[in-house]
């Protein structure tokens, strides 16, 4: 790409870097105002087994998955994107995660919006336990930890290929490997020390994280793209 133009990828990739800011933080202030139900955070008045006497949650507590669907959206096409600007192995590698990354969350909100929500509104709470974000120790936090730990890989890996010296990338580079490297450290650590008793924890360090890092990285992106020298393309 010469310097004087702008390719289809870097205005794509700017509209998705600040498209991706804005959902993520549509996203953090739903989910932070979305209290613990059950699990480790939860105060008062938990759910407890086998956590279908919800109903009375509903729609509220399903609020912050439409634009957290709607991000690891965005987190896939701006990986793809800074690959085909890019051209590196680690791209093409961070590419490959968020790929795995956007199949299992989006699975997983999808199964939580169109079958779990309308089936507790509904009293169809039959074999549901297993499934129900309620379950700390359920199938929906269970795909929410190899999501996020797949998508913390991906934020680790894309980090590589900014290699320049010019301050953006140097900025670029340590965010991502900072907030993408804690995401993929703290599932270990957190079950080393928690065992069987994680539970909800990692999950709430990892969107926590995620967030963080896709706001901060979403705009020092958009400034990137925006620089037509930066991309090798």
């Amino acid at each position: 790409m010469t310097s004087g133009s702008r390719s289809p990828v870097a205005t794509l990739g700017t509209a998705t870097a600040l498209a991706t800011v804005v959902v993520a933080l549509v996203a953090a202030a739903l989910g932070g105002t979305t209290p613990a139900r059950s699990g480790p955070y939860c105060g008062n008045g938990c759910v407890v087994y086998p956590y279908t006497d919800v109903a009375a949650f509903s729609p509220r507590d399903y609020w912050w998955m439409y634009p957290q669907s709607v991000l690891v959206v965005l987190a896939l096409v701006l990986v793809i994107c800074v690959h085909q600007a890019t051209r590196v192995v680690f791209s093409a590698i961070a590419a490959g995660f968020a790929v795995g990354a956007t199949t299992v969350l989006l699975t997983d909100y999808v199964v939580q919006l169109t079958v779990l929500q309308p089936s507790l509104e509904r009293g169809e709470t039959a074999g549901l336990s297993l499934l129900s974000q309620y379950n700390p120790h359920g199938v929906f936090i269970a795909l929410e930890n190899v999501g996020y730990l797949l998508l913390g890989a991906a934020l680790l890996t894309i980090a590589a290929a900014f290699t320049g010296p010019a301050r953006l990338e140097l900025g670029l580079r340590w965010v991502l490997m900072v907030g993408g490297g804690l995401t993929v450290a703290a599932l270990p650590l957190f079950a080393v020390a928690y065992g069987a008793d994680l539970e909800a924890r990692y999950e709430v360090a990892a969107i926590g994280l995620t967030w963080l890092t896709l706001i901060v990285g979403g705009i020092l992106l958009a400034r990137w793209f925006r620089r037509p020298p930066a991309l090798g393309a």
